[in-house]
């Protein structure tokens, strides 16, 4: 129990979330033992002035159980500070732009983006702009992350602790950093390139399946983000139980509420959706200012001062000159032009709230009313419920533009009329969303709205143009085939869909390849086609063919086309799972084959080398044969590699959480993290669950108390 000498236990909590900073002295019990920790697994009475118990299970989840909700958000700062203490401190010190003062010039970049675009100075506006119930829980989150900071200073990082204490409007500083300047655009951004997310693998995979699919007749969901595995994306697992909410799930490291949840009555997933809301626009330069409707107008100039920490630990300044046009901030700029940022949604200061009240939602009908809102700027919502309801939404803030379509959007738009500047977004009823489909079953792997279900029931000439056109990449084909080919979907078939491996594009060209191969009179082709006949089409550890298909494919894209596909017959709307098909060139597609077998030949010493032998999982002092690809192969198990000193390749980004869960009574859910619910040094949670991912399995997940006693290694009581 924590206390502050000479005050009552109920009275220091309430001045600690009312202080947020926690700066005054503790007492406190010490750290227990392992042997201590194993005891305090068996039952015990909580002190009788305690308003929060946290229970920690045998995966490091913890469970949370609070007489009310501020109670509640200290002990889940607290826990977050436990699991990921060093990780969330240098985020929240990156949020804050003063990144480059606390450790050195590799965070310039990052100090001068997140200035640029006011991350700070919003923070601290969305803070005076929170409801009551809102600023209390982000208080009692920093609250608690700087009272385990000022017990447990010495476990975290000496270069880290100067950011403690953290505040509310860090939190919402971390939070706008994330969501507007990571997810919907990011520093890294080029114009007429993919966005930096893109790049990483970044993507989910979601399914929610109703009842006249569902053998039990019970709804089923199946929430599965693909994030890189570290920095700001790494997620955490988490039970917070208070008389309002009963909600199990994920945030993002930092995040004071569930981004992914489900709770006794509904659950919804999130993936990334390809929603432009954020526009680049291209601006005439003349002298000092820029044109705009045929007139000169004047920058808003702003002068900053970044600090910057030297090797020595000495600290020099450096300043920079922040430009803002009407349309947003300058982020580029030549002699003749510049290039000024508009993001939707930063007029938008309550997400905390929104995502609050989505776990405490019961019903369809209240959970469209919090999305309706319109404070999550962007991310498909895949949703089910114990009624039986399935929902998609296209959600997030669509800027109401009056002219051209997503492609226009997507590049640089002229920035010298007002004509584009848009001011308004579109309703929540007017984004692309469907309730309880014929089909019994919805999906989305980042595909565009269209393909939710098939056969297709959005018709995108009743929706803004802005939105992207219809399209299915060969992981979308795959989720919407094993749905669409199950007539009735158990729970352990949903979660052995999960880890499908299969390659879909395979299953586009792989014929036509081996025919044109062994028809070219290339031993060398032969040799590689026999390979690719006897393969499964699958990316399991055990699997032999697929590394050389890889190693084709990844050349053959590379290759000009005429008509900019290597397939003979492009994707189709008509036909969305047939399509694209066959191959374009077969005699250069041969070319291509004898030219990956050399080089798999050359890297691994044969042609049927396993998948597994060269795709790895590690960290920390385990090394594991690997299942599963990267998604532009169609692998619904996602992971993606990066190549290592020794010739292997290492999972770096994929499948993050993976939770099936069935709307039975009680709940059943089924869930994996494969990087572990904590980054501390020395945590046994760094790798326990990697096994796990191994081996394609999932863990139980404790929900119903009686679950959550019988599997609890240690207590806390604040």
């Amino acid at each position: 129990m924590i206390r502050f000498p000479g005050v009552a236990p109920r009275r220091a909590l309430s001045l600690c979330l009312l202080l947020s900073g926690c700066t005054l002295p503790w007492q406190s019990r010490p750290a227990p033992t392992p042997a201590q920790a194993a005891a305090a697994a068996g039952p015990q009475v909580a002190p009788a002035d305690a308003r929060v118990e946290v229970l920690w299970d045998s995966w490091g989840v913890p469970h949370i159980y609070g007489q009310d909700d501020a109670a509640a958000m200290f002990a889940y700062g607290w826990a977050q500070m436990r699991s990921h203490g060093d990780l969330l401190l240098r985020l929240y010190g990156q949020a804050r732009g003063r990144a480059a003062e606390y450790w050195g010039e590799a965070y310039v970049e990052s100090d001068t983006w997140l200035r640029t675009n006011r991350v700070p100075e919003r923070a601290v506006e969305w803070l005076g702009q929170q409801h009551a119930h809102e600023r209390a829980l982000l208080d009692a989150f920093a609250a608690g992350i700087n009272a385990y900071g000022q017990q447990h200073g010495d476990s975290v990082d000496a270069a880290l602790r100067q950011v403690l204490p953290v505040s509310a409007a860090d939190v919402l500083a971390h939070v706008q950093r994330v969501v507007h300047f990571t997810f919907m655009t990011s520093p890294g951004e080029v114009i007429g390139v993919q966005r930096a997310l893109d790049r990483s693998g970044a993507g989910s995979n979601a399914w929610a399946i109703g009842p006249r699919r569902s053998a039990s007749r019970r709804a089923l969901l199946l929430a599965n983000p693909h994030l890189p595995w570290d920095d700001l994306f790494t997620l955490y697992e988490s039970h917070l139980v208070t008389p309002e909410l009963n909600a199990y799930g994920v945030s993002v490291v930092g995040f004071p509420v569930h981004a992914i949840a489900f709770n006794d009555s509904l659950g919804w997933a999130l993936t990334v959706n390809p929603l432009d809301g954020a526009d680049h626009y291209r601006l005439t330069l003349r002298g000092d200012g820029y044109l705009m409707d045929g007139e000169l107008r004047a920058f808003e100039s702003e002068p900053q001062t970044l600090r910057v920490r030297a090797a020595d630990g000495t600290l020099a300044e450096r300043a920079i000159t922040i430009r803002r046009s009407v349309h947003g901030p300058v982020v580029a700029q030549t002699a003749q032009e510049a290039v000024a940022l508009r993001v939707a949604g930063l007029d938008a200061p309550n997400l905390i709230a929104q995502f609050y009240d989505m776990a405490r939602a019961r019903n369809v009908e209240r959970f469209q009313a919090v999305l309706a809102r319109q404070q999550l700027p962007m991310f498909n919502v895949v949703y089910a419920d114990a009624r039986g309801h399935i929902l998609y939404v296209f959600n997030g803030r669509l800027p109401v533009r009056a002219t051209g379509d997503a492609a226009y959007w997507r590049g640089l738009v002229p920035g010298d009329t007002s004509l584009t500047l848009w001011q308004e977004v579109e309703p929540y009823w007017r984004m692309p969303r469907l309730l309880d489909p014929a089909t019994g079953w919805l999906q989305n792997a980042n595909d565009p709205p269209w393909t939710a279900t098939i056969p297709i029931a959005l018709d995108p000439r009743r929706f803004p143009t802005s939105l992207p056109a219809p399209g299915m990449s060969f992981r979308a084909q795959r989720s919407a085939r094993m749905l669409a080919e199950d007539a009735s979907i158990t729970f352990d078939e949903l979660v052995a869909y999960k880890h499908s491996s299969r390659l879909e594009v395979a299953d586009h060209m792989l014929e036509d390849l081996i025919y044109a191969a062994r028809a070219s009179g290339s031993a060398a082709a032969r040799e590689a086609a026999d390979v690719l006949e006897r393969w499964d089409r699958e990316a399991t550890a055990e699997s032999p063919g697929a590394v050389l298909f890889e190693a084709f494919y990844h050349l053959l894209r590379r290759q000009p086309y005429p008509g900019g596909s290597p397939f003979a017959v492009p994707w189709s709307v008509r036909a969305p799972l047939a399509t694209p098909d066959g191959l374009a060139d077969p005699r250069g597609a041969v070319r291509v084959l004898e030219q990956a077998a050399a080089d798999v030949r050359a890297r691994h010493g044969a042609l049927d080398v396993a998948w597994g032998d060269v795709h790895r999982l590690r960290r920390d002092t385990l090394d594991l044969p690997a299942s599963g690809g990267p998604a532009a192969l169609g692998s619904f198990r996602v992971l993606d590699f990066e190549d290592a000193a020794d010739g292997r390749r290492v999972a770096t980004a994929g499948d993050s959480w993976v939770a099936a869960i069935e709307f039975a009574e009680p709940i059943r859910a089924r869930a994996v993290l494969g990087y572990g619910n904590a980054s501390r040094v020395g945590s046994p949670h760094r790798t326990d669950q990697l096994p796990l991912v191994a081996r394609q399995e999932l863990r139980d997940v404790f929900f119903a108390r009686a679950d959550v006693e019988a599997n609890t290694v240690a207590r806390e009581w604040f």
